[in-house]
C-alpha cells in the first residue's frame, strides 16, 4: 500500500512539474499582453453580407465626420484569427491612422480557418463547396461604397501573414477593385503552387516581411511553423516576389535600393520598382524582425521570431497608399 502511495505522489509531482514547465514555455513563447486600447473618434460595428449562400461577417471602423468619398482600407487577419484579433495585431495601428488622415476601415472575417488564397495547399471548401473570399471581400466592397459612401476609386487592401496572402490574390485577380495593396508577411507561392489565375491589369503593390520570420521563409521555401503547426507550400523568396509583380506591371531595369538603420539590430531595406506608369512595387525588408506587422504598440509572441517595435507598419503602409497616382 505504500509503493501504491509513493507512486501516486510521484505521479502527482510529475504532473504538477509538467505542467509548471509548460505554463511557463507558454507564457515565454506564446502569451503577450494586449495593447491597450486609443482613444478613437469612432466606433466599431459588425456587418453581415451574403456570399454563395454563406452568411459573412466583417468590423467597420468609421471616424467621426468621415466625408463621403473618403477612402476605405481592407484589413486581412491572419491564419485562425478574425478582424477582432487583427486589430489587436496591428496595435489598432490603422484605426490610429484613420482619424488623423480620414479613411474608413473594413476588417473582413475568413469562414474557415484559412483564407482561400494563390496557394494550392490547404483546404478551402465547406461541404464540398470552395470557398469564394474574392466574390466576399468585393461584395463586402460594394455594401460599404453603398452604405458609407466611400471612394470605390481609392480602395486599398492589406493583411498580415494569411490575410498578406489573400491581398496578392486580390492584387492578382480584382485588380480593378483595388488602387494598391500591401502583403505583411507574406510572398506569391512558386509556380507548383500557384492556383491563381492573374489578369493582365497590374496595381501598385507592397510586400512587407521580415529577414527572421519563422513561419513565411524571407529567402523563400516552405512556409511551416517548426515544421509541425503549420504548412501552406512553397512559397518564393521576398525579392522574387517583388520581381513578380514588377514584371506583371511591365516594370523593367534595376531598382532602387535605400537602407535606414532604426534600431540596434534592426534595419529597414526598401527596394523600389518604378517607371513612368502609375504602378509601382515596393519591398519593405525588416532585416532583424519576425512574422507579422511591426508597430510601437506592441510586442508580438517570441514564437513569431523577434519582435520590433520600429518601423510604424501600419504609418509606411498608408504612406504608400497614399502617394498612389489616380
Amino acid at each position: 500500500m505504500k509503493s501504491v502511495l509513493r507512486f501516486l505522489r510521484f505521479c502527482l509531482l510529475s504532473l504538477i512539474v509538467i505542467v509548471a514547465i509548460g505554463g511557463a514555455l507558454f507564457g515565454y513563447f506564446v502569451y503577450s499582453p494586449e495593447p491597450e486600447a486609443p482613444r478613437l473618434s469612432g466606433m466599431i460595428a459588425k456587418g453581415f453580407v451574403d456570399v454563395g449562400g454563406l452568411k459573412r461577417t466583417y468590423l467597420t471602423y468609421i471616424p467621426r465626420g468621415l466625408v463621403k468619398g473618403a477612402p476605405l482600407v481592407v484589413v486581412m487577419h491572419g491564419s485562425g484569427e478574425n478582424s477582432a484579433q487583427i486589430r489587436i495585431d496591428t496595435g489598432y495601428g490603422f484605426e490610429r491612422l484613420a482619424d488623423e488622415h480620414g479613411f474608413a476601415i473594413a476588417y473582413p472575417d475568413a469562414y474557415t480557418f484559412d483564407w482561400n488564397d494563390c496557394s494550392k495547399v490547404g483546404d478551402f471548401s465547406v461541404n464540398g463547396v470552395n470557398i469564394d473570399d474574392v466574390g466576399f471581400v468585393g461584395a463586402m466592397i460594394d455594401k460599404l461604397i453603398t452604405e458609407i459612401g466611400v471612394d470605390q476609386s481609392r480602395v486599398f487592401a492589406t493583411g498580415v501573414s494569411a490575410g498578406g496572402s489573400m491581398s496578392i490574390r486580390l492584387a492578382l485577380e480584382t485588380p480593378s477593385r483595388f488602387h494598391a495593396i500591401a502583403a505583411v508577411s507574406a510572398n506569391v507561392p512558386t509556380p507548383e503552387n500557384f492556383k491563381c489565375k492573374p489578369v493582365k491589369q497590374g496595381i501598385s503593390v507592397m510586400i512587407m516581411n521580415g529577414t527572421k520570420d519563422p513561419l513565411v521563409p524571407f529567402g523563400g521555401g516552405e512556409a511551416n511553423l517548426l515544421g509541425l503547426f503549420y504548412k501552406g507550400g512553397n512559397l518564393r523568396s521576398s525579392r522574387e516576389s517583388g520581381q513578380y509583380f514588377a514584371d506583371l506591371n511591365n516594370i523593367a531595369g534595376t531598382p532602387e535600393t535605400k537602407q535606414t538603420p532604426v534600431a540596434d539590430g534592426v534595419n529597414v531595406e526598401q527596394v523600389f520598382w518604378r517607371n513612368d506608369s502609375k504602378a509601382e512595387v515596393e519591398l519593405v525588408a525588416i532585416h532583424g524582425g519576425g512574422h507579422g506587422i511591426p508597430q510601437p504598440y506592441w510586442r508580438r509572441p517570441r514564437l513569431l521570431g523577434p519582435s520590433p517595435m520600429v518601423p510604424n507598419g501600419p504609418a509606411m503602409i498608408w504612406a504608400f497608399f497614399e502617394r498612389q497616382r489616380p
